[in-house]
């Protein structure tokens, strides 16, 4: 799983190639995962959710690991890329944005649960992003104070005295992804 989103970026093109080549067939195993595979993925992503969430973060409000989150949306996109990659090629690829693109077009997820995980995906990882820029370290979780929210809403272009509309636009856009996930992830 973690091979997906390997991708050579430096160095010799010959070796980046071979590497690549050297991966493939373990991205995209021919017949896709099987069921215990699945099975297998399914028990360590609840194993993550319930043991990887730092003690008392709130789990609506951890932009990484939370409910509806950037690790549900990937895992979920990921979990149907190694389910059918090997027979729809435009999942063969890093980017998550156009796994999910090619999943819709394949019709293995509604155009309508696409558009709701990549909206929340996208909404996420930019709040994520402009908490980063604002503080100048890394975050996981949503802002607490009314100050950074501000300064979070201001940077997403909400402007500053908006900062609970962003708040609820993001947990609307996470709790419409958990739904998502729930289906398409947990079947």
């Amino acid at each position: 799983q973690a091979l997906l989103r390997a991708r050579a970026s430096v160095g010799d093109p010959d070796l980046c190639a071979r590497f690549e080549a050297l991966v493939e067939p373990l991205r995209w195993p021919d017949g896709g995962v099987s069921d215990a595979q699945v099975r297998e993925i399914r028990r360590i992503k609840a194993r993550v959710e319930a043991e990887r969430l730092p003690r008392g973060a709130n789990p609506k409000t951890h932009l990484k690991l939370g409910r509806g989150g950037i690790a549900d949306v990937e895992w979920t996109v990921q979990l149907l890329q190694l389910q059918h990659a090997h027979a729809v090629p435009g999942l063969r690829t890093t980017s998550t944005c156009g796994a999910l693109a090619a999943a819709a077009d394949a019709g293995l997820v509604t155009a309508d649960d696409a558009e709701v995980l990549l909206h929340a995906w996208r909404l996420v990882s930019r709040i994520r992003n402009a908490v980063v820029l604002m503080r100048g370290k890394p975050a996981e979780s949503m802002v607490e104070q009314s100050e950074e929210r501000a300064g979070v809403a201001h940077l997403l272009g909400y402007g500053q005295q908006h900062s609970e509309r962003m708040v609820d636009d993001y947990l609307r856009a996470t709790r419409h992804a958990r739904q998502v996930v729930e289906r398409i992830f947990w079947e």
